[in-house]
């Protein structure tokens, strides 16, 4: 049995319990066998039960490889997770400030981290596609009254955005409205899987900070995340979508900030900036560290009685 050193970085967030808290698996090069399987990391991304966890791992083709799983599965890009994976390794002094390149399930990505230790991620290329969205179906997925949907659907249509995961992007009216949403996860499952997307992201510019371009919430019910609290590659996705539909009529900002999480108590800003890249900025602090022991990997072989 091993054992392993385990934190909770909370990212895009300044002050510890809260953002978006992900896991994260520093290698070690002294272990006589630094390897996780797949079983093992997904039996550590449960115990640690936040949305995501990543593990640090070496690469060829890069500074490093991270790789990501949920609680119920892996996923091949976590905005927040790089955020938290670097943040801690910045403050661990492993790595320097500058840009780093990183391995993930998606290709090679860059990363900036600031003197500041704010990390920047450099997301996949965009792709958006506007569809044809059914507002009273997705009102009712949603909890939120398809007016709500259809109001602002008239100049902002639904789209399914990508910088590396795909996510259903719907437009609401007002923060009241996206506030009070009462999501059935199994309709909002169904309704992602639909679109081959990830999650839903859900967002209004009626957003609570002055200097917050919009309010986010997103529900990946099918990734075992009925709720995150704060989503880089849903701000990513939403970033390239906003300019692919014109919303600020030409006049795209050079830094748009997203807020999200405060309905979950877990409020967070994300930095987006939309030109040649996309790219996901924040801010991150450690709020647990620790170890865990972890049995070795189940033995594959059949038993005959």
């Amino acid at each position: 049995m091993q054992t392993r050193r385990a934190l909770l970085v909370d990212a895009f967030a300044t002050e510890p319990l809260s953002g978006n808290a992900a896991g994260v698996v520093p290698g070690r090069d002294s272990d006589p066998d630094p390897d996780l399987d797949d079983s093992q990391m997904r039996a550590v991304a449960r115990e640690l039960a936040v949305s995501e966890t990543a593990f640090v791992l070496p690469a060829e083709n890069a500074d490093r490889r991270l790789r990501f799983f949920t609680p119920t599965r892996e996923v091949d890009l976590c905005g927040h997770a790089t955020v938290a994976a670097h943040a801690h390794l910045h403050e661990d002094g492993v790595v320097d400030a500058g840009t780093h390149t990183v391995e993930t399930n998606v290709g090679v990505l860059d990363v900036e981290i600031a003197e500041d230790g704010t990390v920047w991620m450099t997301q996949d290329a965009p792709t958006v596609e506007t569809v044809d969205l059914d507002y009273d179906r997705a009102g009712e997925a949603l909890g939120i009254d398809p007016a709500a949907l259809r109001d602002v659907g008239a100049d902002l249509p639904a789209a399914v955005a990508s910088t590396g995961l795909p996510y259903l992007v719907v437009p609401v009216n007002f923060l009241e409205r996206l506030g009070g949403a009462a999501p059935d996860f199994a309709a909002l499952e169904a309704l992602a899987d639909e679109y081959d997307a990830a999650g839903v992201y859900a967002f209004t510019f009626d957003a609570l900070d002055a200097d917050s371009t919009l309010h986010g919430r997103m529900f990946a019910p099918g990734l075992g995340i009925p709720e995150d609290p704060v989503t880089g590659t849903a701000s990513g996705a939403c970033g390239a979508y906003l300019r692919h539909v014109d919303a600020f009529e030409g006049e795209l900002p050079e830094e748009m900030v997203f807020e999200q999480g405060h309905f979950v108590d877990r409020p967070g800003r994300v930095r987006v900036r939309v030109g040649d890249e996309v790219r996901v900025g924040g801010r991150a602090v450690t709020s647990f560290d620790g170890s865990l022991a972890i049995p070795p990997a189940a033995d594959d072989d059949i038993l005959e009685a």
